[in-house]
């Protein structure tokens, strides 16, 4: 005889995924208070910081701590390696690889090496600029935790945010709501990964 064995649907209990805490962010309603609170909370100790602004603010870059980057001098390092290339390119070929009288010109004629000499340099720099950029700023990316912050989506047209992450050494949530709120921010709410 054959036997079947009914088979039975077993529920697991769904065990709500702990989120993980990515900082807390406050929100301003203007570019001199969100400055003043970069400026406190940098003074404060606090080192994890990032403010987000629709505008340009003169000082908020020394206000939460950058140091500025590498990338200029990349692009002048490529810029002096692809006009020596392409100057001994030309020196190369023309003296070695491919020598031709032309007129009884001599065949080191650097006069001439001069325009794709230039372009050697402008297109190694052009190209440095590009891909250094894409490659410090860590594009592409299509997902940051910020925004899910609440009315993070008005940092384009008219509010001032600035958050503190959780990765800073001095983080303890409830000191740094406290903290925050206390520098005038117009809310200041919970930012998960």
């Amino acid at each position: 005889m054959f036997n079947r064995a009914a088979k039975r649907r077993v529920e697991v209990p769904a065990v709500a995924a702990e989120k993980v805490l990515y900082g807390l962010m406050a929100e301003f309603d203007d570019a001199d208070e969100l400055l003043a609170a970069a400026t406190k909370t940098r003074d404060a100790g606090y080192k994890k910081i990032e403010a987000y602004s629709p505008i340009p603010i003169h000082g908020l870059d020394e206000a939460v701590g950058y140091k500025g980057t590498r990338l200029p001098w990349l692009i002048f390092l490529a810029g002096v390696f692809g006009a020596t290339f392409t100057f001994l390119f030309q020196t190369w070929v023309n003296m070695s690889a491919y020598p031709i009288n032309v007129g009884g010109r001599p065949l080191f004629s650097w006069q001439g090496f001069v325009p794709v000499t230039f372009e050697g340099m402008v297109l190694a720099a052009g190209l440095t600029a590009v891909f250094g950029m894409i490659l410090f700023n860590g594009l592409p990316e299509p997902y940051h935790p910020v925004f899910n912050a609440p009315n993070f989506e008005r940092c384009s047209t008219d509010r001032f945010f600035l958050c503190v992450e959780a990765k800073d050494a001095q983080f303890e949530e409830k000191r740094v709501r406290e903290f925050l709120s206390g520098l005038g921010a117009l809310s200041v709410s919970r930012v998960d990964e």
